[in-house]
């Protein structure tokens, strides 16, 4: 018989959300206790299971749309309690019957007609509200699936393959290249196993059918998948109670991960990140600590003095800013003004270090990958962070607290054609410099492509930035806020350094060292530094250093 499943009450004084994502499809069976919906509320983004069990044969919602209680959210096909009768012996069943299936109508199956359905922008991470479309991946009259990548699009952050959540057969593509989209915004009509009406024409009605029976439709619910990897956990009103980005509670499914362990960041919502390092910590048998996510950023950049007419001198362009450049504008200027920064020189001699790098690099050299100074610092700079706690902080002035991390996780500053990335080598003391080099080469290079993830430019904890492979003496860098310090590496050169009497050539690189002059003093500074120069000058003592 026919079931309809109705958005129940979700807490107090919340009477209803926006709906971020749909875990289920039309065809799909579902059981009683089953997620359907992700949810964002007034207060946190839950999670809907169903009170009913069946086959699903419509869902009345689509991403993006406002649901209140009591509205309907599916149709299904099930099973109900059978009224009482006085009807004589019914026929015995078999000794070994099977467990009750749904219902089978005698309609047509699955795909009764071709229904038209939308697939809209949704949430991409923490306060991103859209971005440009870099290239757009699927063409009108393709086939696509869910979970299937259809956008490139290039964030305040970085730029992201964005995936369908829906399946059919594309009728219209509704944005090109160079457009600015947002969150909710539509990007594809399709026909498909649908939630709307049906296809306009018999002519593209028939079409439709034929490209639908040519692949099988895959599910978009997360939860099949969830069965396979890890055991089946009970659905826990919990879990609607923490605070978590959309997208992490995908994450949490399909690995097996109980969100409601996950510690979130300072942020106060479960991330992507804080669910993939929770699950790392626990195969490798680690207590579970949180993480540390950027601090939003505050738009700066429309705080700016009128700019005179340049075009009655002569000749101008004007240019769009990127939304990398943009990005970048934002965080110089955040950092610049919520930081006093102070920098410190020194110089290090590097003749024998260069020799062994030189000596030992052609073990991993490859197109893309070689043994650089700044992998040998990464190693470095993890062991100083060790040694000098405060260079691995961050400040918390609204609670008038310092908070010490204890993972040692470095940026290192990309210049790439499209604007400076900072891509985040994590867990850097854990790594010999062989393996820093080839992960390293491996995000400069997707750098450079825009294929960084959202993942690997968060949770920094120091920045590198390194400007010898294009020259100069020394720079002042500026720190990475909510960082408290970043190393500068200008270009190294040969000076006369006077030794037992006499002048000798040596390779110095000269180091700039800026930090938060609220947290870390000069004294402090001045000593970290040389920490850093004394390992690059001793070889053999940081073979020796307890990393």
């Amino acid at each position: 018989m026919t079931i309809e499943f109705k958005l129940p009450e979700l807490g107090e004084n919340i009477k209803g959300g926006d709906v971020v994502n749909i875990l289920v499809a039309v065809g799909s069976t579902v059981a009683p206790d089953q997620d359907v919906l992700e949810l964002e509320t007034d207060k946190a983004t839950v999670t809907v299971p169903t009170s009913v069990g069946g086959l699903i044969e419509k869902i009345h919602t689509n991403l993006g749309e406002k649901v209140v209680i009591g509205q309907l959210i599916l149709t299904l096909q099930g099973d109900a309690p059978a009224p009482k009768t006085t009807a004589p012996k019914a026929a015995p069943a078999p000794v070994s019957s099977p467990p009750p299936q749904p219902v089978k109508t005698p309609v047509k199956p699955q795909v009764e007609k071709p229904q038209n359905q939308e697939f809209k922008l949704p949430a991409l991470g923490e306060n991103i509200a859209g971005g440009s479309v870099v290239n757009v991946l699927v063409a009108v009259g393709d086939t696509v699936v869910a979970d299937q990548d259809i956008l490139e699009l290039e964030t305040d952050k970085a730029t992201v393959t964005v995936p369908t959540s829906v399946s059919g057969v594309i009728k219209e593509v509704h944005v090109k290249p160079g457009d600015q989209v947002k969150i909710g915004q539509l990007v594809l009509s399709l026909v498909g196993i649908g939630t709307v009406q049906t296809v306009a024409t018999p002519q593209a009605e028939a079409k439709a059918v034929a490209k639908i029976e040519s692949f099988t439709p895959v599910e978009s619910t997360p939860t099949q998948f969830v069965s396979a990897l890890a055991p089946q956990v009970q659905p826990d009103p919990a879990h609607s109670a923490i605070p978590a980005v959309p997208n992490a509670r995908r994450i949490a499914r399909e690995i097996g991960v109980d969100i409601t362990q996950v510690a979130s960041g300072s942020t106060g919502r479960v991330t992507i990140s804080d669910v993939k390092v929770y699950a790392r910590q626990r195969n490798q048998g680690l207590t579970i600590a949180p993480t540390s996510e950027p601090v939003p950023v505050p738009t700066v950049m429309a705080v700016s003095k009128a700019l005179p007419d340049f075009g009655k001198w002569g000749e101008i362009q004007r240019e769009k800013m990127s939304n990398i450049r943009r990005a970048t504008a934002n965080q110089m200027a955040y950092a610049w003004t919520s930081a006093p920064r102070v920098t410190q020189f020194d110089k290090a001699d590097i003749e024998e270090i260069e020799q062994l790098r030189k000596k030992y690099g052609v073990r991993i050299e490859r197109p893309g990958v070689k043994l650089t100074i700044t992998a040998i610092l990464l190693k470095v700079v993890a062991a100083a962070l060790k040694q000098f706690p405060k260079f691995n902080a961050s400040i918390d002035l609204a609670n008038e607290e310092v908070i010490f991390k204890k993972y040692y996780h470095v940026g290192v500053a990309v210049d790439t054609p499209n604007g400076l990335l900072v891509p985040v080598v994590r867990e850097v003391d854990r790594k010999n410099i062989f393996e820093l080099a080839v992960e390293l080469g491996d995000l400069a290079q997707k750098a450079k492509e825009r294929k960084l993830s959202l993942d690997e430019m968060q949770g920094g904890t120091f920045t590198i930035s390194n400007l010898g492979g294009i020259g100069g003496t020394n720079f002042t860098p500026i720190v990475n806020a909510p960082e408290v310090a970043i190393l500068g590496v200008a270009r190294a050169s040969i000076e006369p350094i006077f030794r037992d009497g006499q002048f000798v050539p040596r390779l110095m690189m000269p180091l700039s060292l800026s930090y938060d002059h609220r947290l870390i003093d000069g004294a402090e500074g001045a000593r970290f530094l040389r920490w850093i120069v004394t390992a690059l000058e001793d070889p053999l003592m940081m073979s020796l250093q307890a990393w």
